[in-house]
């Protein structure tokens, strides 16, 4: 980088850490040495330094400075600096003509902190790096604003939804005039910022000025966030396809970016980089086939989805009749046998017929009331995507079936979910971030994925199996209840019996239901897949989507955490993808240089037995294992393949399997070593009591086996973290051999983002970033939930936004997490140590202790 543009982002830095006097002195430092610099630089480093003073309490300097700025000859500054400077004079109470000349703080020479305005340089095509565009057109970008935004939140909330509705209704030069504004008076922190300059981009292409929509491309090039800068670089190589393929700038490289093609010895001697010295470029991509409908062969598809269907939809029919049978009177039963079962099973039949029409109509509440999706026509979609727009119409042209009523839920997490009764009623919907973080084509495989759903009609079993799986359990909650609330009367006690007769069967049948929902979800997004693949012939493109969905859902989670973590929960078994298993693959796309190193995340997916064991409770296959399924069908279409899955399955295949499976099955035994010691020590505990030890024995027998259990599973799971070592959260995620249970000592250094619970204000968990993902850290304070509780009133709040390095144990899982044993903020400065090993060792000794005093107390 630049040595001057590293006093801009030392000034920026230290603004965001509060440390004024320095930012004043660094940016002072640039506007010295830079007067002929990019203006785009030099006008940024000016709205810092005018916040930078204020804040430092020199409102005479700001005041100076805004008032210089008004003189510029560029309108867009003098907007600016008029704006501010009347903010300022409200602010300080200090009108602008009584500001003399202020005595330099800096320097030697009695001229001011700041160069003259009238060495400001226009904006121009030049500054951009766009020999294309007219100067007097680039001129008109909008710069946006840090110091201070020029509208309030309301007003940017309004011109961004005007300037969003005008370009989908194809007026793009009202588009325009409503997103500039936006653009210009927003800061440039704010989370909508992106959302609009990539609208902007769209209604510049829309208004036939395609000079500024490439150079407001190149802008976006430099952003801080990697999917803009992809968002960008994708949009502008249809703009202009000769230097819309140029890499990526990231604002933290200073390497140049490998390529796919590269060697071997090339790829591995980056392997190893640290991933803030790479280049953040959009990885290489794989082809697609000329045409769509073709055929594959059975391979990659792991079960039968009708026989998966006819066994779960049996097995919950099942449950309501069984309930039925249940629920209704003992008399009946007795005295008239044939008609209780004839009366069950017309209420069967009759019930499950009821949700199955009703269960669409009670979800498009829900959506409505949750989410706010807005129902939308296929013209809309043709905007955002035009290949998806096609999708339908050939899907629905071909399957004849009716277009699904399509709907768009405003909001950045990319999603897709479809639900309904019969395939000429179902319901498409997807979330604005799903065309934010796609491709084109990408986005048509998504779609394709869910008309797949509703071709199968898998989607109408799954919303009617949802709906009967909810009811066990309201039945299990009411049928408790009810004995609660009735008397010991004879009728009484016969309705209080069948109540805890239908509860206690109710919860089987739940338990039950929601392993069979998952299996059924995880086999229908393989079939799915398959479809969206043979519709499109681009396995490739659903692929790179399924990651760049995982990729989208960590960003906007890392960014938005409390909205996010609504919209994942409530979407969870009817999106594309699920939420909590998107961690790794979402931070390996984001750090990772090459589509290799995206692709050995997936060897925990593929190859250790704890992914398969944690599968059993996802809503969705591992992306891992999904990806090696599209790999086959591109293969059968002899296409070079997105992730090379062949080199990765070959590197699993050479994975020490007696290391896997050997601390599997023994860990598996460990992991439920608490409850092993509990029942077995019970079962010692009670062949010596019937032998004439007493009850006293038996409680003894089980407390000590449960403390024997815990400690044991301690051991393990908290081995010495003397041995900690520096790492990132990619290579962690990286490691084939990682599991659940053995704790792997770890230090890493990064951002607190979030608290790991978003919205609980007394939460004690936090969510670290570091360049290369995100990832949960979990404390434990020596005063137990109460001093957890301590902890994230008084102190966790602190810790946002601030750079800590951690020490802790790493497990891997489907949402993987660090079990903190210290975290240290240098700035605040703050110390917080973790307890985990403690309060493991306390409960276990204390059942011990409490099992062996039970027989010496009652003698």
């Amino acid at each position: 980088m630049n040595p001057e543009l590293n006093l801009l982002q030392a000034g920026i830095s230290a603004m965001h850490k509060q440390q004024y006097p320095q930012a004043v002195e660094a940016l002072e430092a640039f506007c010295r040495h830079n007067t002929g610099s990019k203006p785009s630089e030099y006008f940024e480093a000016q709205r810092w330094l005018i916040k930078a003073y204020q804040r430092n309490g020199q409102v005479d300097l700001a005041i100076y400075l805004c008032r210089q700025m008004t003189d510029s000859p560029n309108a867009q500054t003098r907007s600016w600096a008029t704006s501010n400077l009347q903010w300022l004079q409200e602010e300080s109470g200090v009108n602008a003509d009584n500001v003399q000349v202020p005595s330099p703080n800096v320097g030697e020479t009695g001229t001011p902190p700041t160069p003259a305005i009238e060495n400001f340089i226009p904006l121009t095509s030049a500054s951009l790096d766009d020999d294309r565009a007219d100067n007097s057109d680039v001129a008109r970008l909008p710069v946006h604003v840090d110091p201070i935004d020029l509208l309030p939140p309301a007003e940017i909330d309004r011109l961004l939804k005007d300037g969003q509705k005008a370009l989908k209704m194809g007026r793009f030069g009202e588009a325009i005039e409503q997103l500039e504004r936006v653009c210009s008076g927003i800061a440039s922190n704010h989370k909508d910022l992106a959302q609009a300059q990539m609208s902007l981009v769209k209604a510049y292409q829309g208004g036939e000025q395609p000079d500024l929509a490439i150079a407001l491309c190149r802008q976006l090039m430099r952003s801080e966030k990697e999917y803009v800068q992809i968002w960008a670089s994708q949009f502008l190589s249809k703009l202009a396809p000769d230097i819309g393929n140029e890499p990526v700038q990231s604002s933290q490289s200073t390497s140049p970016t490998s390529s796919w093609s590269e060697s071997q010895s090339e790829e591995d001697a980056i392997e190893d980089d640290p991933p803030e010295q790479v280049v953040r470029a959009p990885l290489p991509t794989a082809g697609r086939a000329e045409q769509g409908c073709v055929k594959f062969l059975g391979k990659g598809v792991t079960a039968n989805l009708g026989l998966a269907s006819a066994v779960t939809l049996s097995l919950l029919f099942g449950m309501v009749l069984v309930l039925s049978l249940v629920v209704i009177p003992h008399d009946l039963r007795t005295n008239h046998p044939t008609l209780w079962l004839g009366l069950s099973v017309s209420i069967t039949i009759g019930f499950n017929l009821l949700m199955f029409f009703v269960s669409p109509y009670v979800m498009d509440v829900m959506q409505q009331l949750l989410y706010s999706t807005r129902w939308t026509s296929l013209s809309e979609i043709a905007r955002h995507s035009p290949e998806s727009a096609k999708v339908i119409r050939e899907v629905c042209r071909q399957k004849n079936i009716r277009e699904p009523q399509l709907g768009i839920i405003d909001d950045n997490n990319p999603t897709a979910f479809t639900y309904g009764s019969l395939p000429n009623s179902a319901r498409l919907v997807v979330s604005r971030g799903l065309f934010e973080y796609l491709d084109d084509d990408e986005a048509a495989t998504v779609y394709a994925h869910e008309l797949g759903h509703i071709v199968h009609w898998d989607f109408a079993v799954m919303t009617l199996a949802s709906t009967l799986v909810q009811i066990t359990y309201l039945v299990y909650v009411y049928g408790r209840q009810v004995t609660k609330w009735l008397g010991n009367s004879s009728v009484e006690k016969n309705i209080k019996q069948a109540a805890q007769n239908a509860a206690l069967i109710a919860y089987v049948f739940y338990v039950v239901g929601e392993f069979m929902l998952l299996y059924l979800s995880r086999i229908r997004e393989y079939h799915a897949d398959r479809f969206a693949a043979e519709v499109t012939g681009n396995p490739n493109a659903l692929s790179r989507a399924l990651v760049k969905i995982a990729y989208g859902i960590t960003e906007e989670e890392r960014q938005h955490p409390e909205q996010s973590r609504v919209m994942l929960r409530g979407t969870r078994a009817l999106g594309i993808c699920d939420g909590k298993a998107a961690v790794s693959s979402g931070a390996a796309y984001r750090a990772a240089t090459t589509p290799r190193k995206v692709g050995k995340v997936f060897l925990w997916d593929m190859f250790n037995p704890w992914a398969w064991w944690m599968e059993l409770m996802s809503t969705h296959p591992l992306i891992g294992k999904r990806i090696r399924a599209l790999t086959t069908y591109a293969e059968q279409l002899g296409l070079a393949t997105e992730y090379d899955m062949a080199a990765i399955v070959k590197e699993g295949n050479q994975l020490n399997k007696s290391r896997l499976y050997r601390s599997f099955f023994g860990d598996l035994l460990l992991l439920f070593a608490p409850p092993l010691g509990f029942f077995g020590g019970l079962l010692i505990g009670l062949v010596f009591a019937t032998a004439g030890g007493g009850w006293r024995v038996a409680i003894c027998c089980t407390l000590v086996g449960l403390g024997l259990g815990l400690l044991l599973k301690m051991v393990v799971m908290y081995p010495d973290y003397d041995r900690a070592i520096d790492t990132d959260i990619l290579t962690l995620m990286s490691d084939p051999y990682a599991n659940p249970l053995r704790g792997r000592p770890v230090k890493l250094n990064g951002e607190i983002i979030g608290r790991g619970d978003s919205g609980n204000k007394v939460g004690a968990d936090l969510v670290l970033h570091d360049a290369t993902g995100k990832i949960m850290l979990h404390h434990s304070s020596r005063l137990g939930w109460l001093g957890n509780v301590w902890f994230g009133w008084t102190q966790a709040a602190y810790l946002i936004g601030e750079q800590v390095s951690t020490v802790g144990w790493f497990r891997r899982s489907i949402a993987s997490r660090v079990d903190l044993i210290s975290l240290d903020c240098p700035r605040i400065p703050l110390h917080v140590s973790s307890y985990h090993r403690f309060w493991t060792v306390v409960y276990g000794l204390g059942s011990i202790g409490l099992g062996l005093a039970i027989p010496l107390i009652f003698r």
